[in-house]
């Protein structure tokens, strides 16, 4: 006799996959906590994703056979490498960063048509994020390509579930990422003194960080970097391009901009989920989850709860920031979002600051990215700049 739960849903189906945002919220008001064959366990509001994020020690972020530092792990040993990753993103060296970030927006902004379409994704948000996080890191512009290869093919590998395909991308990332540790060990006290560098110098209860561990952090910032950003900015530039008034307002006050920004990417997720295991037997929202289930904290659906915020789809300024989980919350909420922050905001600032009008292309709609992805694959836009 089988000892699986009964499937409450098809995490699959097309109807999920063509319009997710959607079929999340059905799921919220049917179903909070469901069963899937592809996705085990799912919680879909924000009362059970929050206590999840606040339990971990129930709600285990060890959820890898890889090492994941420090994502995927729990405290006491997460403890010391999330202090040393933070150190990373605290205003002295966001503000350093500042300028640069805003140089790379500018001339991002300035290739874009004076008056006509631009394959958003294609042609600007993958660029602009691949310039801004190697000039984070340090990393030269002979690895914008082999990184934007290498995103294109880790997407399609993990969208076709390709577990070879996968590990064999990750090794071709590890490579990548071992060469500029190599260069900056042979530069010795010449070797530029950037994010790259600082990490060679890290130490972990008194030893030196391996370089297994500075690949793992690299590639937990790396592919957050290059995936989810670039959705933010493919959501971000979709939805003003629908909205003329919101636009000009926020040209007009840019002081507005934050706010609007994480707004935005409330009602539509960059970031549809994250993985939790649970670590005994727990009853959440009426349903058993037995120790070892695999759990999924639905942020797609979360921050769209209708008891927490009302008409999901309303957009507004005033919302409590702390209901938003955007960057998550508890002991694992996103290290990297002042940084994320500073770059969403300096991008858009540009993008309104030098143009006037954004707007979509009649007859050619958006091609949404699939699941485990958010946004956009091919996002058609006209622009006007000034």
């Amino acid at each position: 006799m089988s000892t699986h739960p009964p499937h409450d849903w098809d995490a699959r189906a097309p109807a999920v996959l063509d319009e997710p945002i959607r079929a999340y919220d059905d799921m919220r008001r049917r179903c909070p906590v469901a069963h899937s064959e592809y996705l085990q366990w799912s919680l879909f509001r924000h009362a059970d994703v929050m206590r999840a994020l606040l339990d971990p020690e129930t709600f285990s972020n060890a959820v890898s056979a890889h090492l994941s530092v420090p994502n995927g792990m729990d405290p006491p040993r997460h403890t010391p490498y999330r202090r040393l990753v933070e150190r990373y993103f605290e205003p002295g060296p966001i503000a350093a960063y500042e300028p640069t970030c805003r140089r790379i927006a500018d001339e991002m902004v300035d290739t874009l048509p004076a008056a006509g379409t631009v394959e958003w994704m294609g042609d600007f948000a993958q660029d602009c994020v691949l310039r801004m996080h190697c000039a984070f890191m340090g990393w030269p512009a002979t690895l914008h390509e082999p990184l934007r290869d290498w995103t294109r093919r880790n997407q399609a590998a993990t969208l076709a579930g390709d577990r070879d395909a996968m590990a064999s991308i990750a090794l071709d990332f590890d490579g990548h990422i071992r060469a500029q540790l190599d260069a900056r060990r042979a530069a010795g006290d010449a070797a530029p003194d950037d994010a790259t560098t600082r990490l060679l110098r890290e130490t972990i209860d008194g030893r030196a960080l391996t370089d297994d561990e500075i690949v793992s952090i690299v590639r937990n910032w790396t592919v957050g970097e290059l995936s989810t950003m670039a959705s933010c900015l493919g959501i971000l530039a979709h939805d003003l391009a629908g909205r003329a008034p919101l636009q000009q307002r926020l040209r007009e006050q840019p002081a507005l901009l934050p706010a609007a920004i994480d707004e935005i990417l409330r009602i539509h997720a960059p970031l549809i989920a994250n993985r939790r295991v649970a670590t005994r037997d727990v009853d959440v929202g009426g349903r058993h989850l037995p120790a070892g289930a695999r759990v999924l904290l639905m942020w797609a659906s979360a921050n769209r709860d209708e008891t927490v915020f009302g008409d999901p789809d309303e957009f507004r300024l005033d919302r409590d920031p702390a209901l938003n989980l955007l960057y998550g919350a508890g002991i694992h909420v996103c290290p990297g979002a002042p940084l994320a922050r500073l770059e969403l905001l300096t991008v858009m600032r540009a993008l309104l600051g030098r143009t006037r009008a954004i707007g979509v292309v009649p007859g050619r709609p958006p091609t949404r990215a699939r699941y485990p992805a958010s946004g956009y694959a091919v996002l058609p836009l006209h622009v006007e700049r000034q």
